[in-house]
């Protein structure tokens, strides 16, 4: 129902605020009512209710009046400017993908160095000179459309391409003749978390039912739905290929074999990484096959021979291995363990030549094996030094591949690598405006409240001194399964050139320990995350890195959460804190978008058990009256539909309402921006410079610019 703008105005009291003695701050006064919710016999205020609409009329008024006095305050601090600039001159550098190949041609992306998007190229051959295949900035004038995605139709005569207005999760595709590079008619939209599975001369994709008009970046996403859509058609006389109406939280993902047999299903429910996985003969045109039939693990297709596949699963081997499926004899007593379960975890592996590239984690950090099909090791690929290596993409048929590797002070470098001969050579480097050589990257272990040894890297300036007084930056994420590894920030080299410590925090619910370490950190033993992080800010005080008024902390999405939490139980730690895109309602976060999903991570305030341990830490429901907590600048975005905005809203209507007046509280909302992914080089810069600029003003320091 729609209300006229005289309510809302009138709601809002715009005009009465709430005054930061120490700061001079006035909040915007955000409407307090008596929403009231019950969950099993607890009453549960929730007064900000109302900022969970998507009513332009009823929630503008607030963003805007909430923006302008964050502006007005990053406006005073005297080097923002001065930082913008040095920003700007640093992010001026070529920077490239990793190519990979499609039939004669490899495909690469490039930036220029200040170009809102990377743009796509295609060159026939190494030597050839590279041609624009897409460039995603004249896809809008502001650079707010990115591409989400780019896939080759097996036979090279088509590419498709996803977009990304405004970094939502939704998806539109199209499609190009790569030979004339002129677009057919074909459009599909509605498709959210979905790639193109490319079959003969059409693809499988991914998509939902059209949401309610006003609904579409608030509406829970069910019932997802697999088609196949031919070249030259209208989406609505696309193939369905797969639905399932008693699970409507199912999602399907499908790939096709290099060899165009099978089709591959993908079926997960939840953020869980247990999945399904389903195929189909496409040569044979059969019915559809469940091959894992029951959430046992998590299972990830690799390449197939003939008709036997080599699939990757924690299935009974937290720390991942590799089996060879036969599906004339599917049944786990009859599968063949190639790569067996090993101390470091199994990140990821690519089927080149006959032989099996596997990456591993050893304490967070990249190590890579080359085996032949049969499982017998053949020989490791050595690394430049301890950092992060992606990439070896291809088909079996393939003699050569490309990787890229980085770490805190080493800008990506590309290295093309034989698989033939085993070896490695320097294919492109990345050219950089200030020297990484003057940075120093540490590793070291703390123990947690338990007494569990976390890792954590630390990198700061050579000849640092530990007098307790550095500034340092602690970041961490600790969920979903995903490792926090080493990587290379233009922006950080900022923050590393003036003095600041960067601490990264390797923290239980990650992958950086396989699944026993994920589990250790999700459910009911998520507060070990937060005591995780809480020791890491210990352990650098008590090594004399820094001290808590000099400490500030980050983290983004689920590491918002993390930020929220840990500044809500240990405020006297703290500085500043920079809580970003954070899922901060832990009893409504499930009635949001795709956040039903997260459910089998965090669990669910529908469940006795599960309310009990949700509302102890919950950022939003755990802030107490009067207490001094950290500077904190808050960051979300209007286009984000993962996390849904309203997470921040509310957290930053609560903070300003209870919190002492000692320290700035404010929220940054940027438009046509999404979660992250996809955000333009400029808004990337003006984000960063807002985020040093109250990290250097709270902590005390006058930033360097050399």
């Amino acid at each position: 129902m729609k209300i006229k703008l005289s309510i809302v105005l009138s709601i809002l009291v715009l005009n009465v605020a709430i005054i930061a003695q120490n700061t001079n701050i006035k909040y915007p006064e955000t409407k307090r009512t008596n929403q009231i919710d019950s969950y099993f016999g607890i009453e549960i205020p929730d007064p900000y209710r109302w900022l969970e609409t998507t009513e332009s009329a009823i929630l503008n008024p607030w963003v805007e009046a909430q923006n302008k006095v964050t502006e007005d305050y990053l406006s005073t601090i005297p080097y923002r400017e001065k930082i913008k600039n040095h920003l700007t001159k640093l992010w001026n550098y070529e920077r490239f993908s990793s190519p990979f190949k499609v039939g004669d041609y490899y495909i690469f992306s490039k930036n220029d160095g200040l170009q809102e998007q990377s743009v796509y190229y295609i060159q026939k051959g190494l030597d050839a000179a590279p041609e624009i295949l897409l460039d995603p900035n004249k896809l809008s004038t502001d650079g707010s459309v990115s591409l989400a995605g780019l896939y080759f139709s097996n036979d090279n005569n088509y590419f498709s391409y996803g977009i990304s207005k405004g970094g939502s999760d939704w998806n539109e595709f199209f499609v190009v003749d790569l030979q004339s590079k002129l677009p057919t008619e074909d459009h599909i939209i509605w498709s959210k978390f979905s790639g193109n599975a490319w079959y003969k001369d059409g693809f499988f994709y991914g998509r939902y039912d059209e949401p309610k008009p006003g609904e579409e970046l608030k509406a829970k996403n069910e019932y997802k739905k697999l088609y196949y859509h031919k070249v030259c058609t209208s989406q609505s006389d696309d193939i369905l290929i797969l639905e399932d109406k008693e699970h409507p939280k199912y999602g399907f993902g499908a790939g096709v074999s290099d060899d165009q047999k099978y089709l591959l299903i993908s079926v997960s429910e939840g953020s869980s990484s247990n999945n399904l996985i389903y195929y189909k003969d496409l040569e044979k045109d059969s019915d559809i096959i469940k091959l894992i039939e029951q959430f046992t693990g998590d299972y990830s297709f690799i390449d197939n021979k003939d008709d036997k596949f080599f699939v990757m699963t924690n299935d009974e081997t937290p720390n991942n291995k590799i089996v060879l499926i036969d599906l004339k004899n599917p049944s786990k007593e009859n599968w063949q363990t190639i790569i067996p379960e090993e101390k470091e975890v199994i990140r990821s592996v690519s089927r080149l030549n006959n032989k099996l590239i596997v990456t591993y984690l050893k304490d967070a950090y990249s190590k890579v094996k080359v085996f032949d099909d049969n499982g017998k090791f053949l020989y490791d690929i050595e690394l430049p030094a301890i950092g992060n290596v992606s990439g070896f993409s291809g088909k079996n048929e393939d003699t050569e591949t490309f990787y890229t590797f980085t770490s805190f002070n080493y800008p990506p470098t590309i290295y093309k690598y034989s698989v033939i001969e085993n070896k490695s050579e320097l294919f492109r480097k990345t050219k950089l405006p200030i020297d990484t050589d003057s940075f120093e990257v540490k590793q070291v272990f703390y123990p947690s409240k338990d007494g569990t040894k976390i890792p954590m890297f630390l990198v700061y300036k050579k000849g640092l001194i530990l007098n307790g007084n550095n500034p340092t930056l602690l970041y961490a994420y600790g969920g979903f399964n995903i490792a926090m590894q080493p990587s290379f920030s233009v922006a950080r080299l900022a923050l590393l050139n003036s003095g600041v410590v960067y601490a990264m925090a390797n923290l239980r619910g990650g992958s950086e320990y396989g699944e026993d370490w994920h589990k250790g950190g999700m459910l009911e033993k998520k507060q070990n995350v937060f005591d995780d992080f809480i020791s890491a800010a210990e352990y650098l005080i008590k090594e004399k890195y820094t001290n808590p008024s000099k400490l500030a902390v980050q983290g983004g999405s689920n590491g918002g959460l993390l930020v929220g939490a840990v500044i809500n139980q240990r405020p006297d730690l703290f500085k500043v804190a920079f809580p970003a895109v954070g899922v901060m309602d832990m009893l409504r976060f499930h009635k949001f978008t795709i956040g039903w999903a997260w459910v089998t991570e965090y669990g669910s305030s529908d469940d006795k058990d599960q309310f009990n341990y949700l509302v102890k830490y919950s950022p939003l429901h755990n802030i107490k009256k009067g207490v001094d907590y950290p500077a904190t600048l808050i960051t979300t975005a209007d286009h984000d539909d993962r996390v849904f905005p309203a997470h921040s809203f509310k957290y930053a209507a609560e903070l300003q309402n209870n919190a002492s007046d000692k320290n700035p509280k404010l929220i940054r909302i940027e438009t046509k921006v999404g979660h992250g992914a996809g955000t333009s080089t400029s808004k990337a810069i003006e984000l960063n410079t807002d985020i040093f600029s109250f990290l250097f003003y709270n902590l005390g320091v006058t930033p360097v610019f050399n």
